[in-house]
Parts: structure tokens; C-alpha cells; sequence
């Protein structure tokens, strides 16, 4: 399968360009996005059915219209992680979860998130080889994320693991809401992805980029920054530090973008929650 195959797909969230990107790699369809973008996604496959969906992971930006999908596609299959499957089939929790997030704001950025028959899911557990594409656990962003590696093109699919970066900038912004923030965790999952020797890394958030190795370095650095910052200031302070980095590193039209695709508020928090958990595992 040549680079001419894979396809990114931007599904223009709220109507705004480069915050989701879907993939489709043949007749796979990695992360198509909120269910409110499912006529946009739509359009862009054309008379294109998939044979599957591939989640990197089940939050709703990347995992919402599986649902829906999935009674348009009645032949579809789902892959996803062993601890994400069962919120796939009953999203009971995941739904009230990301309301503790959104709030009233759910149904206009995310829409109805429908459950998916459970035979209709391929559990994964990091290992597997599903056609051309390999299966990697990566967690860190979330406990149940999963990369997919296309030896043929150099290409890893990298879901939230690698990052917020929108071309043609170099900033790289880790995307760290609640609930399951792990530093430790994620540093491994980058040298996963770095094992792996790839030519392009392709995030959902937003496109592909031919620079792994020097995109890869900012992330690392990046995340133990904003990490530790986390740990030393206040959400208010903490939004302000990371909004002067997007002021000096950004122009005014991306920064929008970046805040719209990782909002900074839950990203103290899921960062807050991080060492909260970590003070109290070293006081048992």
C-alpha cells in the first residue's frame, strides 16, 4: 500500500478546519470523529464502506460517531482496547465522565454517542497484526490508547500520544485532560513509537508530520514542562504560562485552534489529578 492510499480526512469539527483529522488506510478508518461530524465524513468517503474502524481510543473527539457508523455500516467492524470495549458497547460512564467536562456543552460539540453491538468489536490488547497494520499499547494520554503501525509506509498512527500540532508550526502541546493522566506512562509510549523508526507520525489532532524524531523530542520535553508546572501553579496561573507559549510560538489564527483542541482548563486538571493520585500512592 503506497503513501497515495492513506488518506487523511478532516472532519471539520463546529465547522472549523484542521482540529480532527480521520484516516483511512484502505478500508480502514482510523478515529472518524464526534458523531456531529459523521455528514462531513461522509461526504468525503463517498460510495467508500469500510471494513473497519480502528479507535486509538474511545474519547469522544476520536470515537463518537462509531455508533452511528456502525448502523450505516452494518458489515463494520471495531477495534479498540480490552478497557475501552465495554464503554463502547454500554458508554454509560464514559458519557458521564465527559459531562463532568463539558456540561451543558456536550450535544453541541460531540452529539448522540450510540453504543455498539458488542459483536461487533475486535478487542485489542497491544501485539496484534490486523492486516498491515500493527497494534501497539501506548498509554499515558488515556489507559486504554493504542498506536497503529504501517511498517509499509513508515507511517504510526498516533491518536492523542504524540500530541496537538498543527502544520506548518513545530509546537507540539500535550493534550492531558482527566481522568487517567500517567507521565511515567506516556514517556514509554513515545519510545514505542520511536522503536518503531518511523518516517511520518499522523495525529488526529492535526495531519501528518515527516520530522518523528525532532516532533517526538518537543513532546517528551514538553510534557515533564507542563508537568511540573501543574504541579507548581494554579489553574489560572498555569493557563496564562501556556498561553504566552502560544503567543510567542503561534500566530493568532492557530492559537485558536490548539485552545479549541485541547482546551488548557482540563488540562491542568487532568495534570492536578496526575499528582494527586501520585501523593497518595506514596502515602500508602
Amino acid at each position: 500500500m503506497s503513501l497515495a492510499e492513506i488518506r487523511p480526512i478532516d472532519v471539520r469539527q463546529l465547522g472549523h478546519p484542521r482540529l480532527i483529522c480521520a484516516w483511512l488506510i484502505g478500508d480502514v478508518l482510523i478515529d472518524p470523529g464526534p458523531a456531529t461530524c459523521v455528514p462531513t465524513l461522509l461526504e468525503a468517503l463517498g460510495d467508500l464502506r469500510p471494513r473497519a474502524i480502528a479507535l486509538t481510543h474511545i474519547h469522544l473527539d476520536h470515537a463518537g460517531a462509531c455508533g452511528s457508523l456502525c448502523r450505516l455500516w452494518p458489515e463494520a467492524e471495531v477495534w479498540v482496547h480490552e478497557r475501552g470495549a465495554r464503554h463502547m458497547v454500554d458508554p454509560t460512564r464514559l458519557l458521564e465522565s465527559a459531562t463532568r467536562l463539558y456540561g451543558d456543552d456536550m450535544d453541541r460539540l460531540w452529539g448522540e454517542f450510540l453504543p455498539v453491538p458488542a459483536e461487533r468489536i475486535t478487542v485489542l490488547h497491544g501485539g496484534e497484526r490486523l492486516g498491515e497494520l500493527e497494534v501497539a499499547h501506548t498509554p499515558g494520554h488515556a489507559s486504554h490508547h493504542v498506536c497503529y503501525w504501517h511498517a509499509a509506509s513508515a507511517t504510526a498512527f498516533v491518536g492523542d500520544v504524540a500530541g496537538v500540532r498543527v502544520a506548518p508550526l513545530d509546537y507540539v502541546l500535550p493534550p492531558t485532560p482527566p481522568p487517567d493522566i500517567d507521565v511515567e506512562l506516556w514517556h514509554e509510549s513515545i519510545a514505542t513509537l520511536r522503536a518503531w523508526r518511523p518516517q511520518r507520525l499522523a495525529l488526529t489532532h492535526f495531519g501528518a508530520f515527516g520530522d518523528p524524531r525532532a516532533h517526538l523530542d518537543r513532546f517528551d520535553a514538553a510534557l515533564d514542562h507542563w508537568a511540573q508546572r501543574a504541579r507548581e501553579l494554579d489553574r489560572a496561573a498555569f493557563v496564562s504560562e501556556v498561553v504566552a507559549d502560544l503567543e510567542r510560538d503561534c500566530g493568532a489564527g492557530d492559537i485558536g485552534i490548539y485552545r479549541v483542541g485541547a482546551v488548557l482548563e482540563h488540562n491542568y486538571d487532568g495534570l492536578a489529578r496526575y499528582w494527586s493520585k501520585r501523593v497518595a500512592a506514596q502515602r500508602r
